[in-house]
């Protein structure tokens, strides 16, 4: 159990091994929209997300 790694971590890893430098902006862009839905649930939020579109 000390081998227990977390995903950011994991993927990290496998940018820096793999070099596949080319992920990363994939990477981001998907945590980036992830936190943008999360931020619409909330509903004093939702009309500045909704301007945006």
């Amino acid at each position: 159990m000390a081998n227990n790694r977390s995903l950011l971590g994991e993927t990290w890893d496998f940018l820096k091994v793999r070099k596949a430098w080319w992920l990363s902006p994939i990477i981001i862009l998907l945590i980036l929209v992830a936190t943008l839905i999360i931020f619409s649930q909330s509903s004093s939020v939702s009309p500045f997300i909704y301007a945006l579109f």
